[in-house]
């Protein structure tokens, strides 16, 4: 039988073809060519259309596009239909379009009409004119490239109406790639259950045909129990899938979900490499979060510099919050030289791109005099316009702009004004305005109601707030006087880090007020606020250093901090340093007399 096979194939073109296609089931793909060749030069439509895939897919003999899709063409055009959709396809993912220099195509995609291949110039009007003629003649597939064109390519070609009756009619013949389409066309008309429950089921014929976008839809509709019931565990599962396909959301996700052990056994390594694996794919919120676990730290300290690689990949590629927290770094010098301005421009992308933390990054850079005059009013203007719709921390910070002239003419009257609104939710605001009553600027001074206010403020645990009423509860400001109620609050402040409340306990501890002296204390408390920067802290730590007021004695050291006092401006710590006596000049040894 073998034997009158090989007969008949060599003197006839349909028997070559049978020939070619058993040979094919058995793997022998090689000895199969030849015949498919003959019987597609006799004009044998199927047997054109095969050759066309050997060429496109290298199968028994050198892969070619150019081939492949001359042979596709000769098919297509006797109306082949398998080859009028392949040629849809290759068509729309420019695999049909001029050769690169190797003449060679790419089709690890070109199965998928939900993955693009970028950079590669897709023939739309070859694509629709090859899908249209498949999908007229029933095939699944054409039907399922036709409604993509008519969703996803150019404008002149999108008919969404008629796409969705192709994608029906191509998901009910058993297109995969179809019943994905349709489940897309119906997405976004989907709002009660019923319609939910149709984009699910079909999202599910492409997941269980391994479409890596339907299982990754399908993974996030079970995380939210929409058109399926609630199921964290099954949706993990689903990304586990979509993301060993290489879906990027699903390689993020799945991360994600090894990384903080969600409804999966903890792997924080292979949960890194997931996420690293979706950033290099490009995908900008794996790069953000990649960047934050740098940034937080774990297991080893944070490493900021690693961090800002991985924010300023997520960053360019438009991840407003990698750009704010790029931004923080530049602003701190943590992993990256300390640049204020850098920082203002990456504050300015996050937020035009709307994020509100941003927008006060930015407004406080302006108040510190470290943005630019345009950034001052497109930071108002923002601030504004959410102020006038009823946002009151934008209340609050279009009261700060107005208060300090950012932006805008500086208008105490309309700022307390605005502050106000903003006080009866936001704490800032509360101690804005509590500060713009006490100072009488835009309201007649009120110092009860002031103090009020930042009492207000300082009971929620605003340490500005806390310093400032236990100064006015020193001094009987707005209220009667309380010593020990002053020291407990400058406690309360010294231990979130005011360096101002550490000072305040120095000098409180030091004597002269209503409470015990402990120059012990206040000697401690002196030291953190020097270490700390503060210039009167420093002074204050010379002097105790130099008279042994809590101990012994250290010249060395009063020098040293009284050094630094002066060094910040302080004029007063002059006379201190100057009243130290010198230290005692190095004596030299005696020369000693060389033996012979």
């Amino acid at each position: 039988m073998a034997l009158l096979d090989r007969l008949l194939a060599s003197v006839s073109p349909s028997a070559a073809l049978r020939r070619a296609i058993r040979l094919t089931e058995l793997g022998e793909v090689k000895r199969a060519f030849p015949l498919l060749t003959k019987a597609a030069r006799a004009g044998i439509a199927e047997a054109e259309y095969r050759v066309g895939r050997c060429y496109l897919e290298g199968s028994g003999v050198p892969p070619s596009r150019v081939e492949g899709a001359r042979w596709l063409e000769r098919a297509a055009g006797q109306g082949y239909v398998e080859a009028q959709a392949q040629l849809a396809t290759l068509s729309i993912h420019g695999v049909v379009a001029a050769p690169d220099s190797e003449g060679q195509p790419n089709l690890a995609h070109t199965t998928n009409l939900f993955t693009r291949n970028e950079g590669i110039q897709a023939d739309f009007e070859a694509g629709i004119k090859w899908a249209r003629k498949a999908a007229e003649a029933g095939s699944a597939d054409g039907q399922a490239v036709l409604g993509y064109i008519l969703t996803s390519g150019p404008e002149h070609l999108r008919n969404p109406a008629e796409a969705l009756e192709w994608y029906e009619r191509s998901a009910g013949g058993g297109s995969p790639q179809g019943a994905l389409g349709y489940a897309l066309a119906l997405a976004p008309t989907a709002v009660d259950p019923e319609s939910h429950v149709k984009v699910a089921a079909n999202l599910r014929r492409a997941a269980e045909a391994g479409l890596p976008t339907a299982l990754y839809l399908l993974a996030v509709m079970t995380e939210r129990g929409l058109g399926v019931p609630v199921d964290r565990p099954a949706a993990i599962q689903l990304f586990r899938q979509a993301a060993e396909k290489g879906n990027r959301p699903s390689q993020a996700r799945w991360g994600v979900a090894l990384m903080e052990g969600h409804s999966v056994e903890p792997n924080p390594v292979d949960g890194e490499s997931w996420l690293r694996r979706a950033a290099l794919g490009g995908d900008p919120e794996a790069a953000a979060i990649v960047g934050d676990l740098y940034a937080k730290g774990g297991r080893l300290p944070p490493n900021y510099a690693e961090a800002a690689i991985w924010f300023r990949r997520a960053a360019e590629a438009g991840h407003r919050g990698a750009s704010r927290a790029l931004g923080l770094l530049h602003l701190t010098g943590a992993g990256v030289p300390r640049d204020g301005e850098e920082a203002a421009r990456l504050f300015r992308i996050s937020a035009e791109a709307g994020d509100p933390n941003a927008r006060v990054d930015l407004a406080n850079l302006l108040l510190r005099g470290e943005a630019g005059t345009e950034d001052a009013v497109s930071t108002r203007e923002w601030f504004e316009r959410a102020a006038a719709s009823g946002d009151l921390v934008a209340a609050f910070n279009f009261g700060v702009c107005l208060a300090e002239g950012v932006g805008v003419e500086r208008d105490d009257r309309k700022a307390a004004e605005w502050l106000r609104r903003a006080a009866d939710g936001v704490v800032n605001a509360q101690y804005w305005y509590g500060r713009m009553l006490i100072e009488g600027r835009g309201l007649d001074v009120d110092l009860d109601e002031g103090r009020a206010w930042i009492q207000r403020a300082a009971d929620i645990g605003m340490p500005e707030a806390e310093v400032l009423l236990a100064e006015m509860m020193l001094t009987g400001r707005g209220g009667s006087k309380d010593h020990v109620a002053a020291l407990a609050l400058f406690e309360k402040a010294a231990a979130r880090g005011h360096v101002g409340a550490m000072f305040a306990l120095g000098a409180m501890y030091g004597g002269g007020h209503e409470v015990p002296t402990d120059r012990v204390a206040a000697q401690r408390w002196f030291a953190a606020a020097a270490e700390r920067g503060h210039a009167y802290a420093q002074m204050m730590l010379g002097r105790y250093l130099a008279r042994g007021l809590a101990g012994d004695r250290d010249t060395d050291g009063a020098r040293l901090w009284l050094e630094r006092a002066v060094a910040q401006g302080l004029q007063e710590a002059r006379s201190d340093l100057a009243a130290l006596p010198q230290p005692a000049e190095p004596q030299q040894a005696e020369p000693q007399a060389v033996g012979r």
